[in-house]
This record gives C-alpha cells, structure tokens and sequence, in this order.
C-alpha cells in the first residue's frame, strides 16, 4: 500500500478556506474537511457545505451521523462535489455531538455502525472509511477494537484512522480527550500486524518527522492534526524528509497565492477574517512570528477586516520572508 500522510478534520479549522491554504504549501499531503453532519447536507445550503476549490490534493469528507439512512443519502449528495473519499466520525467525543448520537458514543453500538457503513458503501462510487479512537471510558481491550473494526470491514469499508487514544465520553471536555488518555500506539501497530489486508492510519499525538517515519514502520499512513494547524509550515518538512520533494514553495509565495484566492473570495461575499485567521501559524518559529500574530489580531479578526487591510498584511509576510531570507 502506499504510504499517506494526512491533515486530521477539526472542527472549526479544517473547513474549505484552510484545505486550500494548505494545499497551497503541499501537493502530496491528504486533507480532510470538518466534520459535517448527514442532516445538515440533507436539508442545508448543500454548495455552501459541501464545495471547495479544486487542488491536485486528495480530500476526503467527514461526516457525522447514525441513520443509516440520512447516511445513506448524504453520500449520494456529496459525491459529485469532487471528494476522493466520505469518512464516517466515529471518534468525537462532545457532549453535543453524542447528544445527537454521533461520533465515539458509537464504539458502544458496533451492529449499528455497520450498517451505518454498509447502506453508505451501497451508493457510493467513493470508497467509504472511518475514523474511531482504540476504545471508550473503561473500554480499552485489543479484542474489542479488533471485532468492532472487522464489523466495519465486512459492512465495506477497508480503511480506518485510528486515533491511539481512548475517548472518555463523559468528565472530560473535547480538549481534554486530546490530551489526558493516553496514548496507546501499540494498539494501532497491533491492529495493523493483525489485518495486513486494511489500511491502518495511526493519529495523535504526532509532532515530528522523525515520528512520521517511525510510525510508518508499522502503519500505511499518519495523521496529524494541531501540530500542522498551529505551524502550518511545518509541511514543508514533512514535503522534504517524507515525500522527497525538492522545489517548494516559500512563505512568500503562499502569501501570493492566497492573495489571489481571497481576492475572488471577497467578491463572492466571504468575510475576509474567515480565510485569514487559518494563516496566524504561517510565521511560526520565525523571527517576527509574535508581530505577525499580534498584527493579524488586531486588524483580520474584526468583523469589518477587509480587502485592502488583507493586501497590506500580506505586504509585511513578503517583506518578513525577504528579510528572513537575506539573514541567512
């Protein structure tokens, strides 16, 4: 199989305007969207939802849901938008989302999500995967996560990331769950070792190259998620030491390329802070990188942020990453 790496879905992050931004930094990384509910699709603004610019990059859409059927009929809806995959949340732990009966409290119901799976690989022409934690509040056992996988696979689908993380589905905030479990990349590994024939993608916890690779040894892909969100950049290395890709683009270039894409997106109607605040970890690591952030605060955050405030900003990343460039 050949080996991906990823950019995790995250609610409020990875919606259409950061997929392009990132794929302006990089062609080989697989990106996905935010988590967006089967009944929303159904009875929301579908184009609004739904549509993104077209990259080279794969992007999978996540959806969230439990009746088979509202599944079912999401895919159908969404295929025809460009997306190379639907991957079904089954690793969210919020109260709201397990309100609504979606997301980790389904580990605890693996008959369902199976046919949650089978009635969306049913009709769709996309394959169809999935995206669950290694178990739930008391329920951390190779034996179980291996038999709820194995249901999925007989339902259709052959791909699973697995964040190597249990979900604790009360006592604990979203943010926490990303945190206080442990990890448990052994599982994953195991889960790999014990169904060659799937396609394992370990997520959590990752932070560097070198763990990219490592993991790589026992798994067909990794995903990452804050780590790329906060240093947005920190493609480039993973472009160079994963990938082997020689020309990539500068921190100015990203610059002018988003600058295009906002240009038509501001005659669209969309708010200029909706595009720019994906950007406040482009200078992360960097001489400056506090300025940049202040500056955007101060004056892409507001409601009233607008075109010409845009094209200045983007001045000062040009004339940082020239003077970055001339130092070294």
């Amino acid at each position: 199989m050949k080996k991906t790496v990823s950019v995790a879905p995250m609610m409020d992050c990875t919606d259409k305007h950061e997929i392009y931004f990132l794929s302006l930094i990089s062609k080989n990384i697989h990106l996905y969207t935010e988590m967006i509910v089967a009944n929303a699709i159904i009875r929301g603004d579908r184009n609004k939802l739904l549509s993104f610019k077209k990259i080279s990059n794969p992007v999978t859409l996540q959806v969230g849901g439990s009746n088979p059927v509202e599944l079912a009929e999401a895919c159908k809806i969404s295929e025809d938008y460009g997306y190379s995959e639907i991957n079904l949340n089954l690793g969210c732990p919020s109260k709201k989302v397990q309100k609504n009966k979606f997301g980790a409290c389904l580990m605890k119901e693996p008959d369902l999500v199976a046919e949650c799976i089978n009635s969306m690989v049913n009709v769709c022409k996309i394959p169809v995967t999935a995206k669950t934690r290694i178990g739930f509040d008391n329920t951390e056992e190779f034996d179980y996560l291996n038999s709820f996988i194995l249901k999925m696979r007989d339902a259709g689908t052959k791909t699973f990331i697995l964040h190597a993380r249990k979900a604790m589905l009360s006592g604990l905030s979203p943010k926490q769950n990303l945190n206080i479990p442990k990890l448990n990349y052994d599982m994953v590994y195991n889960i790999k070792k014990e169904n060659p024939d799937l396609e394992i993608i370990i997520n959590g916890g990752i932070t560097k190259v070198s763990e990219i690779n490592n993991h790589l040894k026992f798994c067909d892909g990794v995903m990452i998620g804050r780590s790329i969100y906060q240093n947005p950049y920190f493609l480039i290395e993973i472009e160079k030491e994963i990938f082997q890709t020689l020309n990539n683009p500068s921190r100015e270039q990203v610059a002018e390329k988003l600058l295009e894409y906002l240009d038509k997106e501001v005659k669209l109607g969309t708010k200029v802070n909706h595009i720019m605040r994906h950007t406040v970890g482009l200078y992360h690591g960097q001489i400056g990188s506090k300025d940049w952030k202040r500056y955007l605060s101060d004056n892409m955050m507001a409601r009233d942020s607008d075109f010409q405030k845009a094209k200045h900003i983007m001045k000062i990343v040009q004339n940082n990453e020239k003077a970055n460039q001339a130092s070294t």
